[in-house]
């Protein structure tokens, strides 16, 4: 089920250049509708192909007023019910909300470290280009070793 943009929420980011929802889409699907031609909202975020969403939640996590929302699957809420992520700085807190009125809380770590600390080589042996053609290079050092066609399953 795609996202959507409840209008009565969504403040176009206070009318930035790109919005958070546009930022963070992975597909590029998020559009600011600057004048209202498109959606008669105008500076309202909206979801420009809704069924070429993802359903990643990226926009619905990162969307400052909660304006973004996803209709769920019966196997994570039943019909009727909605889901609304609110993301701190350290963990996020998801609340559904049945139809019946009942509200179910979780709360979850972000499981990210901040943003540049990682050295991806960190542990690793420098590169050494003049043994980038010899033969085993990429296997020898790292325990593998050559295939036994004896080992092989036959069918």
């Amino acid at each position: 089920m795609p996202t959507f943009v409840r209008t009565d929420k969504c403040d176009g980011c206070k009318g930035q250049d790109k919005t958070a929802c546009m930022y963070i889409c992975p597909h590029d699907l998020m559009m600011l509708d600057k004048d209202g031609s498109e959606t008669g909202h105008a500076m309202k975020a909206y979801n420009q192909e809704p069924e070429q969403c993802w359903e990643c939640y990226s926009c619905v996590k990162i969307c400052p007023q909660q304006a973004i929302e996803v209709r769920h699957y019966a196997d994570i809420v039943p019909l009727g019910g909605t889901v609304q992520p609110l993301r701190g700085t350290d963990s996020i807190m998801w609340t559904i909300k049945f139809r019946n009125g009942t509200m179910k809380r979780f709360k979850f770590p972000i499981r990210t470290t901040p943003e540049g600390s990682i050295d991806p080589y960190a542990g690793k042996p420098a590169a050494d280009m003049a043994k980038i053609e010899d033969i085993g290079f990429f296997n020898q050092e790292n325990g593998f070793r050559a295939g036994d066609r004896s080992e092989l399953i036959n069918l």
